[in-house]
């Protein structure tokens, strides 16, 4: 447990990870929406049988006519002139009857498939169903990038600048790019439509059907389900009582953004539980604001280190000693197991991701009872028309094996995926996806593949060069959300740097500048960290692919050219 005063400056090992974002407790927030949907629904029964009240009132006032007008004229006359005036009868919100590629959660993945099945099939007519307000957007931002910007107004905007100082919404696209819901079933040439605000509740297999909270029922030729998660939450704060909930933000949408930005301004201290990606991404992104004014910021975990479940105990050790250099350990109403006492005025809970699997019940579809989720076949299929992709898939890795991932470039590539196999591509799922984490512009790293600090690792590091950076890597890409350059990528045959093998992996007290990590299991390597090493992924993908076993890691580590000046 350490404050993190100047987290910015020190470049604080808080990694960034691509899509490890957590959102407020959906199901409160789906209960109360629901119920808002129940309320407005009674209120336009009550507007309906008060307006035919006041027509049935009106046709029953005996010489309430004009004389010179024919009496039968009169009830149809007054409800006429009348009735709109008192209580406007309300406008029917339409929505299709049915949608030949159903996508159910407005996130990545969900949009990664639009874009899929419109590129197979150009005349798609394809409908996304999001509980959320927003259009389809990417989440990594909301924890990274959006933190870092100046400008007052990021809040409203949304934009933020990359690190090769390029400019981008988090949105995928906007709204111009899609047609209305009411319009999907009649535009000529298909398209993409997204009804927000609106949640899948029920699933009818066999009718081929889903129903919303409204109850308003849509049938689907082939639907996706790409429901995320749901950040999970601390029991001790549940059953503290609604002082301290209230006081507790579950980080993952644009609203969870926006609300933990006001409370950054108007508190005086935030306690971040949880040492993972999300965790360490806020603890950096608030640390580096409190630089600026009196905010105090404390992060808490139980591993020994930051990332202390990903990164080899030594790399922990060392980034959170930086860390550590440059903050103050203040023990300061959160009551630890040794007894210490933490005051705070406001809790983020980092401490993970539930995968959201409310529909599977109805559905009949089964739940992995080992790493949560949908469990799929390789094409991420769970029946003959229905696929599932990012968050919510547990499926078959045909290298790694059964696997559930939360990461921006898992969602990307699962959804692409599955929106080919909705066109009939029948493609397995081999792609090994990838997520990368920056320590400010100047430290960073990719992963990919099983990268579990429980694993035997093997580090070969070398010294790092003013190119050895993300900002350098994003302004060679051209993009900050660096998957989308890399995931298209190949090696055949990777050549190896001719300088001499490496020295052995240093003690702590040196600085690990660049070098690769392998993560091992029956002596094969699983999962390889690249430490401020950037456009080497496609070489580590293939080394896993391959599944060989290596007898000396050190001329492997060589394929990455780390010791090239």
């Amino acid at each position: 447990m350490w404050t993190c005063k100047n987290l910015w400056k020190k470049l604080a090992p808080l990694a960034r990870s691509s899509s490890t974002l957590c959102r407020q407790n959906a199901r409160g927030v789906s209960n109360v929406f629901l119920h808002c949907l129940d309320m407005e629904k009674s209120l336009k029964r009550g507007d309906k049988e008060r307006y035919q009240e006041r027509i049935n009132e009106i046709a029953s006032r005996p010489n309430k006519v004009v004389p010179e007008q024919p009496i039968t004229e009169a009830p149809a006359a007054e409800p006429a002139t009348v009735a709109p005036a008192e209580v406007p009868a309300p406008t029917p919100v339409e929505f299709p009857s049915h949608a030949p590629y159903l996508l159910i959660g407005g996130g990545t993945a969900s949009f990664a498939a639009a874009r899929s099945i419109r590129a197979r099939d150009p005349g798609a007519r394809v409908l996304i169903i999001t509980d959320e307000p927003d259009l389809p957007y990417m989440r990594p931002p909301l924890s990274k990038e959006l933190w870092f910007s100046d400008d007052p107004s990021v809040v409203d905007t949304l934009r933020f600048k990359q690190w090769n100082g390029k400019e981008r919404s988090i949105y995928f696209q906007p709204p111009s790019f899609y047609v209305s819901p009411q319009d999907l079933e009649k535009v000529e040439n298909g398209g993409v439509a997204v009804l927000t605000g609106k949640k899948v509740v029920h699933m009818d297999v066999r009718g081929n059907k889903v129903t919303l909270s409204d109850d308003t029922e849509i049938s689907y030729d082939k639907c996706l389900i790409a429901t995320g998660g749901i950040p999970r939450n601390l029991q001790v704060i549940e059953r503290a009582g609604e002082e301290v909930t209230k006081r507790t933000t579950l980080f993952r949408k644009v609203e969870d953004f926006k609300a933990l930005d006001k409370v950054s301004r108007d508190t005086k201290s935030i306690t971040i539980i949880g040492g993972g990606f999300l965790g360490s991404e806020l603890a950096c992104a608030l640390g580096r604001r409190s630089a600026d004014s009196d905010l105090e910021v404390i992060q808490m975990f139980p591993e020994k280190g930051n990332m202390g479940k990903v990164l080899p105990e030594y790399l922990s050790n060392w980034t959170t000693a930086k860390v550590k250099s440059g903050s103050h350990c203040q023990p300061r109403l959160i009551k630890l197991k040794d007894g210490r006492v933490v005051k705070t005025d406001h809790i983020v809970a980092a401490v993970g991701l539930e995968p959201s699997v409310e529909l599977a019940k109805s559905a009949g579809l089964e739940v992995d009872s080992d790493f949560g989720g949908f469990r799929v076949n390789a094409e991420l299929q769970a029946r003959s028309n229905i696929w599932v992709a990012g968050d919510a898939a547990c499926f078959y890795d045909i290298r790694l094996g059964r696997r559930r991932v939360e990461h921006h470039d898992h969602a990307v590539v699962s959804g692409r995926l599955a929106g080919e196999n909705m066109t009939g591509a029948n493609k397995p799922y081999w792609h090994q996806s990838m997520f990368w984490s920056d320590l400010g512009p100047d430290v960073g790293y990719e992963a990919i593949g099983i990268v579990d600090s429980s694993l035997p690792t093997v580090g070969v590091f070398a010294k790092a060069t003013a190119k050895d950076t993300p900002k350098a890597a994003t302004e060679k890409s051209g993009t900050g959300i660096r998957s989308e350059s890399e995931t298209e990528g190949t090696a055949n045959s990777p050549v190896a740097s001719s300088t001499p093998e490496p020295p052995p992996v240093p003690e702590q007290k040196d600085n690990y500048g660049k070098g690769v990590i392998f993560y091992l299991r029956d002596k094969v390597v699983v999962g390889i960290i690249l430490w401020n090493v950037f456009n080497r992924m496609p070489v580590a993908r293939k080394i896993i692919k391959d599944g060989e076993e290596h007898a000396d890691l050190n001329e492997v580590a060589k394929l990455f050219n780390i010791h090239d000046d």
